[in-house]
């Protein structure tokens, strides 16, 4: 009798962890899949309970890349064998990781059965503990809830299995109920963590409550949730739903962060894969906006508000950061946002794109904060891992807050006045030279936006009416004095077309230069 060998996937992506376990009949191939994880640190966390034989592991993944968690690997569980997923690109940092024991790669666009497995059946010979003589899985039935773990994800069964699933389920009606325990980890981030004991009450509840219900727990659905597919009578669906408002109701006290979530009833296992797309995705993004609603029912939802918010002023918002006027901007900002996370059926995605949006503009205008500019792409990852709209908005409001800090400090430090001195005395020294904003913002290192919203608060006017006013000062002295031609003062005090400075300085000092010069000669 042969041991069947374990693995593990680990991948950042979900739809790469969902091609890998449905792109063989893995215990037809003698393996079982026992776990899967979105990065090393989650991998190691679950090494010491299921003790996989193989790891297939992606090499580029947030927390904990491949190459450390093949290190790890091999150092703690050295008889584990690694095979790690890679693109072309990455290809360089995959050799790396052979000198850390990596048995085997397989490149993502190639994933194909038949590569796959022949390189697990390699990886599989390594191994002394497993048997390569043959499997005892060729000839042994694939269990129940893996047969509904493919169904769910789109795919087709062979006939024998197909008919073999539906011999277990003798009723009419069939619903999924989803339910995780969501825990905060270091740094903010949730984590789901069911647990073997609420699952027994769960199931135990509802077979006592529905007569002749029959369920199964369909594995790997998403990492850390569990989903249960229910068939039962229509006419049992009242007590059904009862049952599960009972179980919100007693298990919410035990614990606190229980989530439950129940599906329509649909009549066919052929609609397993559409229900879960349509009713339990749908039910997981309102939760996004509702985190606190302990249950969601398909049915029992809020319709969604027919008057949808217009869209946000981000050119008047970008204007107000220019002017500094930042109280203003971020609490209509703040304002904006509220409203939108109070939605009762948004879109996660456009929300934390908007978020991100926000960021990115805000972070632009504010260029010349070293910190914002650093921290601004671990602040998009925030946002997008953020588990619930009232996190990736304490994400903002922490951003917006620090910014409003390092503002008031550089406008009260002695060190601002200072900079705007000599800015002032470079003008001073420099107005007759072809001077703009830009080429001003660049010798003193300033972003010219900030430049420009700097002029403004200091000196009540922008950098181009500051510098026309030296300008026309100084030519209002050389006027006086009598000595030089006006054709000639024009473009001694920086100014190119002689007809633009006759025009700035009659708006100026209401005289034309000759006009100035014939009522003040003489008074220097």
């Amino acid at each position: 009798m042969n041991q069947i060998c374990k693995v593990l996937i680990v991948d950042d992506e979900i739809l790469v962890r969902q091609g890998i376990k449905y792109v063989l009949d893995w215990e037809h191939e003698g393996f079982q899949i026992v776990g899967e994880a979105a990065n090393g640190r989650e991998a190691l966390n679950l090494l010491p309970a299921l003790r996989p034989h193989i790891i297939i592991t992606d090499i580029v993944m947030p927390v904990m890349d491949g190459e450390e968690l093949t290190r790890l690997v091999k150092r703690d569980y050295p008889a584990t064998e690694v095979i790690v997923l890679s693109s072309f690109s990455e290809f360089h940092y995959v050799r790396s990781t052979f000198q850390n024991g990596v048995a085997d790669y397989i490149l993502k666009p190639k994933l194909e059965a038949g590569a796959l497995l022949q390189v697990l059946h390699t990886t599989r010979d390594r191994i002394p503990e497993l048997s390569t003589a043959g499997t005892q899985a060729d000839t042994a039935p694939q269990p129940l809830d893996a047969l509904l773990g493919r169904m769910i994800s789109g795919y087709r069964l062979q006939p024998e299995s197909e008919e073999y699933v539906k011999q277990q389920f003798p009723h009419g009606s069939f619903a999924l109920l989803g339910w995780e325990t969501v825990q905060m980890a270091e740094g903010g981030n949730p984590v789901a963590s069911p647990g073997t004991t609420l699952t027994t009450a769960i199931t135990g509840e509802l077979e006592r409550s529905v007569p002749g219900l029959v369920q199964c727990v369909i594995p790997g659905t998403e990492p850390g949730a569990m989903l249960m597919l229910i068939n039962l009578q229509e006419a049992r669906r009242p007590q059904l739903l009862e049952a599960v408002h009972r179980l919100a109701d007693t298990l919410a006290g035990q614990e606190p962060e229980l989530r439950l979530t129940l599906s329509r009833m649909f009549g066919s296992l052929s609609e397993l894969a559409a229900v879960r797309q349509e009713t339990v995705q749908r039910l997981q993004q309102y939760r996004f906006f509702k985190p606190d609603q302990v249950l969601l029912v398909y049915g029992e939802l809020p319709e969604r508000e027919a008057d949808l918010l217009p869209k946000f002023n981000l050119t008047h918002f970008t204007e107000q950061l220019k002017r500094q006027q930042l109280e203003e901007a971020f609490g209509d900002l703040r304002q904006y946002v509220e409203a939108l996370s109070g939605q009762n059926d948004g879109d996660v995605f456009q929300f934390k794109s908007f978020l991100g949006n926000i960021v990115f503009n805000v972070t632009n205008q504010f260029s010349h904060l070293r910190e914002l500019e650093e921290g601004k792409y671990s602040l998009f990852r925030a946002i997008d891992e953020a588990g619930s709209a009232d996190q990736a908005v304490r994400i903002l409001d922490n951003y917006l807050a620090r910014i409003m800090e390092l503002t008031s400090s550089a406008a009260a430090a002695p060190g601002s006045n200072a900079s705007m001195t000599k800015l002032l005395q470079y003008i001073e020294e420099h107005y007759a030279e072809p001077l703009t904003l830009t080429e001003l913002a660049r010798h003193f290192h300033f972003n010219p936006s900030y430049l420009s919203s700097l002029f403004t608060a200091y000196n009540q006017e922008g950098f181009k009416e500051h510098l026309n006013t030296i300008r026309t000062g100084k030519a209002a002295e050389l006027l006086r004095a009598g000595e030089a031609p006006i054709s000639e003062i024009s473009s001694m005090v920086g100014y190119g077309d002689h007809s633009y400075f006759c025009k700035v300085f009659k708006k100026y000092t209401g005289l034309s230069p000759s006009g100035y010069r014939r009522q003040h000669y003489g008074q220097v």
